[in-house]
């Protein structure tokens, strides 16, 4: 019997994002580490927590089990968001995965979120792939974070849904995508650190690219822009200290 969890600071990021009194399902769940946490600090909460693979699902009944939460937190197995049915839960969370994969989840499962009024979604890389989904699908970026742990650097982006114009696409240029809305507004140490080591691996990829003897020349060109953008966003902050 357990009645504490410890979870990274990545998930405890993710959890602070999550309103009192919330059910949501955490989808891709990691042994339900999550769930438990929130459960355990929100009597109020419940959650769902999806798993696509017997190992993770079973290791996750285990841990919801071991801290006597059976009655708030549900273990299902199933792919994405198919282990959801309709109109269930209140907040979503996707954390963990590639950013094309999470986006590939949300379109895949998108009859599932008509109730959905928050999105939490942690992108281990890609993130402006889930920004361009969100925005298209009634959805605006309320919030952004990004932290570091263990040499590792993760986005964290919250979505509300967008009441007022639910259908619309919300306005935000490719650069914004690229960095995020409100990251590149802050700007802070984490994110310069993270655009810093970024800037390193695109000089590396064009170079490497020009010198193929096949060249994608959109692909390149595409590539140098955002160099460009990098470069302004890190100039922009060199600008800034010295005022």
């Amino acid at each position: 019997m357990m009645r504490s969890i410890k979870i990274s600071r990545r998930l405890e990021a993710v959890a602070s994002f999550l309103p009192p009194g919330t059910f949501f399902a955490d989808i891709g769940s990691d042994h339900a580490y999550l769930p438990c946490y929130v459960c355990l600090h929100d009597n109020q909460a419940r959650a769902i927590a999806g798993e696509v693979n017997e190992g993770p699902y079973d290791s996750a009944c285990k841990t919801v089990s071991d801290h006597l939460l059976t009655d708030r937190v549900e273990i299902r197995l199933g792919d994405g968001l198919q282990v959801l049915k309709r109109d269930e839960i209140t907040e979503l969370v996707i954390a963990g995965m590639g950013g094309s994969l999470i986006k590939n989840i949300l379109k895949d499962g998108i009859e599932k979120l008509h109730r959905v009024k928050r999105i939490i979604a942690q992108p281990n890389m890609d993130a402006r792939n889930i920004r361009k989904w969100i925005l298209i699908n009634g959805y605006i970026i309320t919030d952004e974070t990004i932290i570091e742990e263990n040499e590792h650097i993760y986005e964290i982006i919250v979505a509300d849904r967008n009441e007022f114009q639910p259908t619309s696409k919300s306005v935000l240029n490719e650069k914004q995508l690229l960095f995020g809305p409100l990251l590149i507004k802050e700007k802070n140490s984490i994110f310069l650190k993270k655009w810093e080591m970024e800037k390193v691996k695109l000089e590396i990829i064009i170079k490497q690219m020009k010198q193929a003897s096949i060249q994608n020349e959109e692909k390149i060109a595409q590539f140098e822009m955002e160099l460009i953008w990098i470069k302004e966003v890190l100039k922009d902050d060199e600008s800034d200290k010295k005022y």
